[in-house]
């Protein structure tokens, strides 16, 4: 783990990036209010009553009024008091789940340590009525009407995204939409409850044979051990959310467009998406059955050609 020294500095650096990020976006990019986002966010299709699980990119929705806060508030007005948010706010120390298992002496700590996701996920854990998940690499927050049901149990869940995990229990929620605000459709972690739900029957060998047991502290301080799998190095490098996989991130564009699954729109300045976290889930499975993973290679992909 990086020393308390190593620690400031490198936090002081990425302070500045973020305030020179910050002019550059308000000098050259329209200004975007917090209202613009609530109506853009309905013109999508986001509803009150909703439940979404948010990937997102800050900067591609423009300079944004209230920064981070006020997306997160739209967020929260879009869906309304009935509705759920949720955001990943995962901290990896190690890098990696594997880099993070061969940590000496780590142990996460739900009540002090923070995310390395970025300034959305950061600004919506400190805020109000937040409930997170206990889990050393995979931590998951949450507000709203579900946020105590998809938090609770994580840290009893058999994998990261196994049953009693966020990812498992969202899938079951009624309007549950999977929401991407700026992103491709790499890096989306939905995809791995899949893996987990259907385990050695998953057509792709992705998981490393040696098991962890990651220790962690709950807001009570109970103390906790976390399973963890980490995955296996040539899975990782040909998986969707790899810079040289821009030809899996188009197909699996394609395909859930095709299939009706996939709506589209813009929020802000940003190019957004929505998917029905229950058509996802079945329809990941749909495709699986012919091999068609987040791992797929070129040769599997072009067995099943799109129109």
């Amino acid at each position: 783990m990086l020393s308390p020294l190593k620690r400031q500095v490198k936090a002081l650096l990425e302070m500045l990036r973020r305030r020179r990020s910050a002019r550059q976006l308000k000098q050259t990019q329209r200004h975007v209010r917090r209202a613009d986002l609530v109506a853009d966010l309905a013109r999508l299709g986001i509803a009150p009553g909703d439940a979404v699980f948010v990937h997102s990119s800050l900067k591609s929705l423009g300079y944004v009024d209230g920064g981070a806060e006020a997306v997160v508030q739209a967020l929260q007005e879009a869906v309304g008091p009935e509705g759920t948010v949720v955001i990943p706010t995962y901290y990896m120390p190690g890098g990696s789940i594997r880099g993070t298992c061969e940590l000496t002496d780590y142990v996460f700590d739900v009540r002090k340590h923070g995310t390395n996701m970025g300034r959305l996920p950061e600004t919506f854990l400190a805020g109000t009525g937040i409930h997170r998940s206990v889990h050393p690499t995979h931590s998951v927050s949450a507000w709203g009407r579900h946020a105590t049901y998809l938090t609770e149990a994580h840290h009893r869940a058999p994998s990261v995204f196994g049953e009693g995990s966020p990812w498992q229990r969202f899938v079951g929620l009624e309007q549950a939409k999977v929401l991407g605000l700026g992103i491709s459709m790499g890096p989306v972690t939905f995809y791995h409850v899949l893996e987990d739900a259907l385990g050695e029957a998953f057509p792709v060998a992705i998981w490393e044979d040696q098991r962890f047991l990651l220790p962690c502290l709950d807001q009570q301080g109970q103390r906790w051990e976390v399973p963890l799998r980490p995955f296996v190095t040539n899975a990782t490098q040909r998986r969707i959310d790899h810079p040289s996989r821009a030809d899996l991130r188009a197909y699996f564009k394609a395909e859930f467009r095709r299939a009706g699954l996939l709506t589209e729109g813009q929020v802000g300045d940003a190019a957004s998406w929505f998917i029905p976290a229950r058509g996802f889930y079945d329809h990941l499975q749909q495709m699986a059955g012919k091999r068609l993973t987040i791992y797929a290679t070129p040769e599997e992909l072009a067995a099943y050609p799109q129109d």
